[in-house]
């Protein structure tokens, strides 16, 4: 049986999370995280991909709404990864 290489189940994560970035449903988030995952995912390794993954579990609502800073984003969402998120769109 082969067996897959750790940095091999990283692209494969990181290509996972890059699909559900751009596929989530309501076009404006998938125009928001796409960008960013584009921008930013191919240097994330395990951990922030595992945040990322985590964040995307959320309602298009809500990361919407903490993204454009209608809502602020809960304590536990709060994350290094989130925050460079909202950091891209903050001068936007």
């Amino acid at each position: 049986m082969h067996e897959v290489a750790p940095e091999d189940n990283i692209s494969i994560k990181r290509k996972q999370l890059g699909f559900r970035s751009w596929h989530r449903g309501t076009r404006e988030v998938d125009l928001l995280l796409g960008r960013f995952a584009d921008a930013h995912m191919a240097g994330f390794g395990a951990d922030e991909l595992a945040s990322y993954d985590r964040f995307l579990n959320n309602s298009d609502p809500d990361i919407y709404n903490w993204i454009t800073g209608q809502e602020p984003l809960p304590p536990a969402e709060d994350s290094a990864v989130v925050r460079l998120l909202l950091a891209f769109y903050a001068d936007k």
